[in-house]
């Protein structure tokens, strides 16, 4: 799928969304709501190689509910490191259906790589400790988000 298709067609999935700006600065991407039971995620959406590298680099903190989602084109074994990133992350892997396949928590400032431990196409960063403190491990399921 050539990258203007593929922008056109997740864009049209996150047309029922809510979208908002996402930074102050940096360029908007489209935020998306999403549920873990019966908490609430106002996720950004990382789609193309630039968002997903820049990530939540720089920022200085990141409201409870907020998150970023990063959707790759490709299942693989994906990994995630905090270059430049300066508050502390919980990564979940997910599954295509949204189950959480693992969560990884991540230190500031590192590259230490935290890979999913099988194929996927989404992963979902969250403050650290976000998912342990909700009691939502492997196996529990985030709805709401866009199909491919």
């Amino acid at each position: 799928m050539s990258r203007g298709l593929y922008r056109a067609a997740l864009a049209l999935g996150l047309a029922c969304a809510s979208l908002a700006p996402a930074r102050a600065n940096g360029p908007e991407l489209p935020v998306i709501a999403l549920t873990a039971g019966m908490y609430r995620i106002e996720a950004e959406v990382a789609a193309t190689p630039q968002e997903m590298q820049t990530g939540l680099m720089h920022r200085e903190s990141l409201p409870d509910s907020r998150g970023m989602l990063f959707m790759f084109r490709q299942p693989g074994t994906q990994c995630m490191w905090m270059r430049n990133t300066l508050i502390p992350l919980s990564v979940a892997f997910l599954r295509d259906d949204g189950t959480i396949v693992n969560i990884e928590d991540m230190a500031p400032q590192t590259e230490t790589s935290h890979c999913s431990t099988e194929p996927v196409r989404t992963a979902l960063e969250m403050n650290a400790g976000w998912f342990d403190k909700r009691g939502l491990k492997p196996g529990a399921t985030i709805r709401g988000i866009p199909m491919r």
